[in-house]
């Protein structure tokens, strides 16, 4: 630039340089490390809904924004937990409903699934009837078979004792084996 100094804030040709950010966010420490400790499975669930990567990022950044404004009203309140899974799930459902569709889970782990998912060998209905589940069943269905994730993890993330998601997975694979015409299975005494 002709040996001339360029200050920020200075004007160039293409206009002013941007100014740099001076401090970091005053963020509370324990929000942020709620953000650290739930970020992965927040995007995770929306990536599995929405079908999109930057959908489920737009949607995550949008839940920890609203937990955020409301952080000391939801530390105050109790069951803690619950309530940002609840947000997330609203952030979701509210995506999903102003775009008119359905959750996209189907087309986006159907190839992930099918080791995962072996109650029959023809998979017709399986995804819609896992869609139909009430709510707490559907969740437990999808972050332990699609996503991976163990009872105790699950349990933590949303407000609940590991014996209760074993309970709402029990309960979701019984109305699935109903509404899918499965047989019962004989086996006693095994639980997952």
């Amino acid at each position: 630039m002709n040996g001339e100094h360029v200050h920020e804030g200075d004007a160039t040709p293409y206009g002013r340089l941007p100014q740099p950010v001076r401090d970091p966010l005053a963020l509370p420490l324990d929000f942020e490390a709620f953000y650290l400790g739930h970020q992965e499975l927040f995007h995770d669930y929306a990536h599995i809904q929405l079908g999109s990567r930057s959908d489920a990022q737009d949607v995550v950044h949008a839940v920890f924004l609203d937990i955020l404004t409301s952080w000391d009203e939801l530390l105050q309140a109790g069951n803690f937990e619950q309530r940002a899974w609840a947000i997330v799930r609203r952030t979701v459902d509210e995506r999903l409903e102003s775009e008119g569709r359905g959750p996209a889970f189907v087309s986006t782990v159907l190839g992930a699934a099918r080791d995962k998912l072996s109650l029959m060998e023809s998979r017709t209905g399986l995804y819609e009837a896992i869609a139909a589940l009430p709510p707490r069943q559907f969740d437990v269905i999808v972050l332990r078979h699609l996503l991976g994730y163990p009872p105790s993890r699950i349990a933590w993330f949303m407000g609940l004792n590991e014996r209760t998601v074993d309970y709402h997975g029990r309960k979701a694979k019984e109305r699935l084996r109903v509404q899918l015409g499965l047989p019962a299975d004989t086996k006693k005494g095994e639980r997952t």
